[in-house]
C-alpha cells in the first residue's frame, strides 16, 4: 500500500487503483465486523439495558425458573433480633465521620485561629525577628559593595525579617513564619 500511495503522487491511474483498494478494504472490514456484531436490534455492542427487577421469592416456592421445593424459611429482617418475650429490639447504626485535619498557615499578617494554650479564639499579634533571610540579604550587599552600612538595611525592613505569631490573651508563641 505504502508503494502504491508513493507511486500514485506521479501516475494518476496508481491513484485511482489505490482508492479503489482501500475502498473494497473498508467494506470487507465491515462485513467482518457485522458477522462478529452481537444479535442486539440496536446495532450496539452493549446488551440493552435490564429495566426488570429481581426475582421474587414466596415462601414455600422456588424461584422463578427453578423448580420448587425449598423447604420454607422464617422472614429474616437484616439488622434485627428475633422477637423475644413479646418485644423488639432496635437498631442503632453508627457511622463514623472522617477527621478533618486544618492546617493553619503563618504568614507575614495576623491569622484568625484558636489558641492551642488558652483555647481562646483569636487573631495572633505579630513580632518580626531578624532570621537568616535577613543575614543572607546583608552578606549579598556586602559583597555587591554595600558594605558602608547600606548592607545593613535588611535589619530595618520588616519584608526581610521571620514573623512570629502570639496569643494576645495568654502572650504563648503559636507559630513562626521564617522566610528561607
Amino acid at each position: 500500500i505504502c508503494y502504491l500511495i508513493s507511486a500514485a503522487v506521479n501516475d494518476r491511474r496508481i491513484w485511482n487503483l489505490a482508492i479503489v483498494i482501500a475502498a473494497e478494504f473498508t467494506r470487507t472490514m465491515s462485513k467482518e465486523q457485522a458477522a462478529n456484531a452481537p444479535p442486539y436490534l440496536d446495532g450496539s455492542p452493549y446488551p440493552p439495558p435490564s429495566n426488570a427487577y429481581p426475582p421474587q421469592y414466596v415462601a414455600g416456592q422456588g424461584p422463578q425458573g427453578y423448580p420448587a421445593g425449598y423447604p420454607n424459611q422464617p422472614a429474616v429482617h437484616y439488622g434485627q433480633q428475633p422477637n423475644q418475650a413479646g418485644y423488639s429490639h432496635g437498631t442503632t447504626v453508627v457511622v463514623a465521620q472522617p477527621t478533618v485535619a486544618f492546617v493553619q498557615v503563618f504568614r507575614d499578617s495576623p491569622v484568625h485561629t484558636n489558641c492551642p494554650h488558652c483555647r481562646a479564639e483569636i487573631v495572633t499579634a505579630t513580632q518580626f525577628e531578624t532570621g537568616t533571610f535577613t543575614w543572607v540579604i546583608c552578606c549579598v550587599l556586602w559583597f555587591v559593595g554595600c558594605g558602608l552600612g547600606c548592607c545593613l538595611i535588611p535589619f530595618c525592613v520588616d519584608g526581610c525579617k521571620d514573623v512570629i505569631h502570639a496569643c494576645p490573651n495568654c502572650h504563648q508563641q503559636i507559630g513562626r513564619f521564617s522566610r528561607m
